[in-house]
């Protein structure tokens, strides 16, 4: 049984609420959003919390990408450790690298502007 479903034996208190058409569509949505139940929400705002929007595809292939960048990067580590010296122009691509995929998460998902 998951942590889920046993949290949910415990709650033995049921609520009925009444929304209007736009509140009920807003719950809707922002539960949509938020990638969690309605009721999921409701509880979430009771302990003062507000969930974020659930990440986009594009979130996951940066993820996808930052580990590309660190396991060349490790093998890079290993190589300079058994041959005792570092590969200068493939560190050189790495940094680049990095710093090219730097740049885009900032444009993505931290400039107020997305650009």
């Amino acid at each position: 049984m998951t942590d889920t479903k046993k949290a949910n034996r415990k709650r033995k208190i049921a609520k009925r609420i009444w929304l209007n058409e736009m509140e009920e569509r807003e719950l809707k949505r922002k539960a949509k959003k938020a990638g969690v139940s309605q009721s999921g929400l409701v509880r979430s705002l009771i302990r003062g919390y507000e969930p974020k929007e659930k990440p986009g595809k594009e979130l996951f292939e940066a993820l996808r990408q930052l580990s590309a960048i660190g396991n060349n990067v490790h093998q890079l580590a290993a190589k300079a450790n058994a041959l005792g010296f570092i590969d200068a122009p493939m560190l050189h691509k790495e940094v680049k690298e990095w710093r090219a995929f730097r740049a885009d998460i900032v444009r993505r998902f931290i400039s107020p502007d997305g650009g």
